[in-house]
């Protein structure tokens, strides 16, 4: 029986507006996002879960309301914590590279690549167990989704995580635990 997920990663949203949990969807991201949700209508989504953060949950919001299903929110699906001070952008891609070589890179009052991979999947493979059969969307950040999906095939990797848009959907196809196939459905 095949089980269906479907990582939307959130839209486009403000660096400049409230922290990393409250920021919400810029004006562009609003507007894509109700294209994602044209997109996925004809999907008949069985559930809805999200991370924590607003931009995450906004994007998967009017999805909901169509399907009539509330959002199931998970702590362990919120974006990577980085570190325990600011970083500037150029500290951060290098960070994020660097995660991608050794998957325990941490900063300090960070997580590592292999931590936050652990406490996604750790919501994940519950789904998949419970739910065989059924369409999952997930709203989700680009690290957050770019880490479950290499738990299941490494291809999807530091070059994977940099290809993405705001708003992103992939598509992925399990039986069981096991990823059988991954597909684009975003194509702006």
């Amino acid at each position: 029986m095949k089980t269906i997920i479907y990582m939307v990663r959130h839209g486009e949203s403000p660096y400049n507006e409230g922290n990393e949990r409250t920021r919400g969807l810029t004006p562009k991201g609003k507007i894509d996002i109700e294209k994602v949700t044209k997109l996925l209508i004809g999907e008949r989504i069985d559930m809805i879960i999200s991370s924590p953060y607003t931009r995450a949950i906004l994007s998967v919001e009017e999805l909901a309301e169509h399907f009539k299903l509330d959002i199931k929110v998970f702590e362990d699906l919120r974006e990577r914590h980085f570190a325990s001070y600011h970083i500037e952008n150029a500290e951060l891609m290098s960070s994020i590279r660097e995660s991608f070589n050794d998957f325990d890179y941490i900063l300090p009052g960070g997580e590592s690549n292999a931590d936050c991979q652990k406490r996604a999947i750790s919501v994940l493979k519950p789904l998949l167990k419970e739910n065989k059969g059924k369409k999952i969307a997930i709203g989700t950040h680009g690290l957050v989704m770019t880490l479950m999906m290499n738990h299941f095939d490494s291809a999807f990797g530091l070059e994977f995580l940099n290809q993405l848009k705001k708003p992103d959907i992939y598509k992925m196809q399990f039986e069981d635990l096991e990823l059988e196939e991954v597909t684009r459905m975003w194509n702006d």
